[in-house]
């Protein structure tokens, strides 16, 4: 294993800002998480670290070493691509055993190392068939199996889940976690979807623009997010503006108690399952309704013209046009001071 360090990576492509003076440490053994939007700077960042793009400022280091202008077959990264990429002419076995024979491996050993990959990701019985007849899934555990056959100290994944059904997707996210850890591997994970990062990752950075917006676990990230950004890309918020007041929050139509004690005006991000039908101070009526099998999605009108989404068992879902009364749990908001 080893860590990796960011130390204020900047990468410019002419006049484009790519990644903006970013710093980042993974630690040794972590999984750590990068999301957001296209265009934020996520691949680039992943590919800087394998050594495809060299920072125009700054410094890549594995531990104590740098290693910013080592080409990528020196820095030993294993790499999943969001295609695969995996070579149509050669086997499933071949395929994995390709890294380890351009680093020199015996053909022996190679091959012992295919085998025992391929057993763990559980398909073996796939190893003399042509990757273009595997579907998506199975084609997904070779070009994992390929990253980890040269043994690598790091490893890269660029949205690894991308095109697998939801089901299949959630089954390779808890498989992928134990493999990692068996195989006390750092890795860093890419991937535009944060439901997917929060399922398998140990801590998430949440970038926009080529910045860091917030790095914390993924409890951390969606219950206290740093900033509206953060609370809008990750999850469902409901922004509420507010005033802060002798221990009260005063939403201009309903109060409720402050959870702080922050003064004067405020952002409440409150995510939708902080509200509860019932006897409340907020009095809304329902826009929108969605049933989603395990709950019910409401978007419900506030008397100021903001709107609120609600979280509600499908026993209790109110109907599009019904009138309701909220209670808000202060003690599942986050407030951020307005600057």
């Amino acid at each position: 294993m080893a860590d990796i360090t960011l130390d204020s990576v900047t990468k410019r492509f002419g006049e484009a800002t790519a990644v903006d003076d970013l710093s980042l440490t993974v630690g040794d053994g972590e999984i750590l998480g990068v999301v957001g939007p296209s265009g934020c700077g996520k691949t680039t960042t992943l590919r800087t670290i394998a050594g495809f793009e060299t920072p125009t400022e700054g410094r890549v280091l594995f531990d104590d070493e740098d290693v910013t202008r080592v080409p990528p077959e020196r820095r030993n990264v294993g790499l999943v691509f969001q295609s695969y990429a995996l070579f149509e002419n050669m086997t499933v076995r071949e395929n994995v055993e390709f890294g380890p024979k351009m680093r020199g491996v015996s053909k022996a050993e190679r091959r012992e190392r295919a085998v025992e990959l391929l057993k763990l990701l559980d398909i073996a019985e796939l190893a003399d068939r042509d990757p273009t007849t595997l579907s998506g899934g199975q084609q997904q555990r070779v070009g994992l199996a390929r990253a980890l056959a040269i043994e690598p100290t790091i490893l890269l994944l660029d949205e690894p889940m991308t095109g697998l059904d939801a089901q299949l997707k959630t089954r390779l996210q808890r498989e992928l976690v134990e493999l990692l850890n068996d195989l006390d591997v750092t890795a860093l994970y890419v991937t535009h979807d944060q439901t997917e990062a929060m399922a398998v990752c140990t801590r998430i950075a949440v970038m926009n623009d080529g910045r860091i917006e917030q790095v914390g676990t993924p409890a951390e990230v969606y219950e206290e997010p740093a900033n509206g950004f953060v609370a809008d890309f990750v999850g469902t918020s409901n922004r509420l503006p507010a005033t802060a007041r002798n221990g009260r929050l005063d939403f201009g139509h309903a109060t409720t108690p402050a959870p702080n004690g922050d003064e004067g005006e405020v952002t409440v991000v409150a995510r939708p399952e902080a509200f509860e039908l019932g006897d409340g101070p907020f009095e809304a009526t329902v826009r929108e309704r969605f049933y989603l099998g395990e709950h019910v999605r409401c978007v419900a009108d506030l008397p100021n013209e903001e709107s609120v989404t609600l979280r509600v068992d499908p026993t209790d879902a109110p109907a599009a046009g019904e009138r309701v009364a909220l209670t808000l749990d202060t003690d599942r908001v986050h407030v951020l001071t307005n600057s």
